[in-house]
């Protein structure tokens, strides 16, 4: 009897709550003298990196990570609205990256830090832990098959016949048939969104949402 070949997609979506949350800030200051904008800039990081030193702890948190860029110092001149030079002005900046494991502690500490003059808050990022993530994946992935078993038990059925025999089973774009390859199943990572409705900043993250696709193809008779 001649086979009927039936090609699919099989996909799945998983999703859950944010275990980690990276804040970015800037440390920066602006002035005509050198030394000043420099020795401020200086000492608003020295006062931020002790106390996540005293936050970090790599395995119990609230900090599990957290880096901090070189100082930068430049110079220029702007120009007035009437096309005149003015005195140089100098700028003074470094960035910091933070990640917490406890999301009520980064609530409070960007609360906190986000009040301070000289720092901008430029966004959080919320994700999974490595392990959380591969769990995810994995078991998007078995689902993924699972869909594509039944899309194609489904189109078999539609047809009159009554066997589906896997062939070929990829990730999408590797089945030799023209489709547009995609990267690798990643967690979609949700920026923060702020809730100014009390005293104190709350932040409320968005679930992380794992994607996975797959092409199969089935023999049918």
């Amino acid at each position: 009897m001649t086979e009927t070949i039936i090609t699919v997609q099989g996909e799945y979506e998983l999703k859950h709550a944010a275990e980690r949350g990276s804040v970015q800030l800037a440390v920066g200051y602006d002035g005509p003298d050198r030394n000043d904008v420099l020795g401020r800039t200086t000492e608003r990081q020295v006062s931020l990196t002790a106390e996540l030193r005293d936050l970090h702890n790599p395995q119990t948190g609230p900090v599990t990570l957290w880096t901090s860029d070189n100082l930068r110092v430049t110079g220029d001149r702007p120009w007035s609205q009437t096309g005149e030079q003015l005195p140089i002005v100098y700028h003074a900046e470094l960035g910091l990256a933070v990640t917490f494991s406890d999301l009520a502690a980064l609530s409070d500490w960007v609360g906190a830090v986000s009040l301070l003059e000289g720092v901008t808050i430029s966004g959080v990022t919320w994700s999974l832990t490595e392990a959380r993530r591969q769990t995810l994946v994995q078991e998007a992935r078995r689902r993924a098959v699972e869909n594509a078993v039944a899309k194609a038990t489904v189109y078999a059925t539609s047809l009159g016949l009554s066997t589906v025999r896997p062939v070929a089973l990829s990730d999408p774009g590797m089945l030799g048939d023209g489709s547009a390859p995609v990267q690798p199943p990643q967690p979609m990572f949700a920026r923060a969104s702020l809730d100014s409705g009390s005293a104190s900043l709350t932040l409320k993250p968005e679930e992380i949402v794992i994607q996975v696709q797959v092409h199969a193809r089935f023999a049918a008779s």
